[in-house]
């Protein structure tokens, strides 16, 4: 996370900088990347499933004959993992369903009489068919079929389908099948990176294309996402995970650096910013992400993050705070000040804020807090929000003409119909007239 240019020029003078991100290249799109999963889809396009097993050996040494899981192993999964995990992954499905089935209940039909005879109005319906891939490399995401599945399955879509790579023990991580097994997902195949996505939108793995992918995953993840787009919708193409913490001098130092890295521990380039009105809280900051370091066990992970994409910049006033976080437009935002709803009210882009210090954003990471945590990056919040009910969700209109109404849209119609030269146009709407008129 940068500022842009604009805003930089526009604050100038306005605010301090304590610590700087290194100026090194995005973690998006890297060529190599990019060529590779280009080489890789082109050639299971060509070759179908005997590709998808190829990649398999060599990427996950996998060999299986049916990469399906099958539905005793994923129904048993639960007993195979510690007691207490298995409570609380149950807590995580049941409250971020309850939300996502909250939101379905705000998408509602409705038939709208624009004009007198002219009927109009919107009907929602589900996506047929739904992929989700769900990571497990070093650090599992237990919670991620909680946002892709579970959430798929509230909006009513009546097909997911899910892949999951499998363990160095050739077997699939039974925390992540129990998590998609609650949220309620058909059919698991274990299968991961590049060769999951395309055999899910190639149709290779179950008896249809999908019609959209969702899920989070590493660089090539992200870019087979990208260049599969328009054979199946997405719900976002994310990068490296991001927090950013809007704080003043009332904030305790301890929770806002915790919470840096908390989110920094997601890999070695994820960025992690503070934006503060308290140039002595700032320095604080600084000083206790350095002590946290030393004690935990992930500072090889969270250490080159905070060197290289860690940022501290001092606003002048709360309100180029607040024009300086928006142009960061943050995945994860914390507001921990002593006015948390001013700066709530006033705040426009982020993908989802935590407000308050009993907030983290491990709450949503976990799933505990019902929230979506599939949220947009690289200053993807200034367009665009987080996975939701609603990505799942076809708002399809529809108008329906009485006879009564012709008048009222015809003659317009004919009108502008023959400016552009479109005698086709014209000619549907004056056969109609014509009609009325007999």
């Amino acid at each position: 996370m940068k500022f842009t240019a604009p805003i930089l020029d526009t604050y100038a003078g306005r605010f301090t900088r304590l610590k700087t991100p290194l100026d090194v290249p995005a973690a998006q799109r890297d060529p190599k990347v990019v060529e590779t999963v280009s080489t890789m889809l082109l050639d299971i396009e060509k070759r179908g499933l005997d590709a998808i097993r190829d990649y398999a050996r060599k990427l996950d040494n996998s060999t299986p004959d049916d990469f399906e899981i099958s539905a005793a192993t994923i129904a048993t999964s639960g007993d195979r993992i510690d007691p207490a995990l298995r409570a609380a992954i149950d807590l995580g499905a049941e409250r971020t369903q309850a939300f996502a089935k909250r939101q379905r209940e705000g998408h509602v039909d409705f038939d709208f009489e624009l004009a007198p005879g002219l009927h109009t109005g919107v009907h929602y319906v589900p996506v047929g068919r739904v992929g989700a891939y769900m990571p497990a490399g070093r650090f599992p995401l237990t919670a991620s079929a909680f946002m892709t599945v579970g959430v798929a399955k509230a909006a009513g879509v009546p097909q997911v389908i899910a892949c999951t790579p499998p363990q160095p023990n050739g077997l699939a991580n039974d925390a992540v099948l129990y998590t998609a097994h609650v949220s309620g997902a058909d059919r698991i195949f274990m299968l991961g990176g590049v060769q999951a996505l395309a055999a899910m939108v190639y149709g290779l793995v179950d008896d249809l294309p999908v019609d959209m992918l969702v899920g989070a995953g590493n660089a090539f993840v992200a870019e087979a996402k990208r260049q599969l787009f328009g054979r199946a919708a997405i719900d976002l193409l994310a990068g490296p995970s991001e927090v950013a913490v809007l704080s003043d001098e009332t904030a305790d130092p301890e929770l806002v650096a915790a919470d840096l890295l908390g989110q920094a521990e997601h890999g070695p380039n994820s960025p992690a910013a503070l934006v503060t009105t308290s140039e002595a809280h700032g320095r604080a900051v600084i000083a206790e992400v350095e002590r946290q370091l030393t004690t935990l066990l992930t500072a090889d992970i969270c250490g080159p993050a905070w060197r290289d994409y860690g940022s501290v910049t001092v606003a002048d006033t709360r309100e180029i705070a607040v024009a300086l976080m928006d142009d960061l437009a943050p995945e994860h935002l914390e507001v921990l000040t002593s006015d948390d709803t001013w700066y709530h009210e006033n705040l426009r882009n982020y993908g989802s804020v935590f407000i308050g210090p009993w907030s983290t954003v491990a709450y949503s990471d976990k799933g505990m807090a019902g929230t979506n945590h599939t949220l947009p990056t690289a200053g993807g919040a200034k367009h665009s929000a987080g996975l939701s009910v609603s990505r799942y969700l076809k708002p399809l209109t529809y108008q329906r003409v009485e006879q009564s109404a012709t008048p009222m849209l015809a003659p317009a119609t004919i009108t502008i119909s023959a400016s552009e030269g479109m005698s086709a146009h014209e000619a549907t709407a004056q056969l109609r007239l014509d009609r009325y008129q007999a």
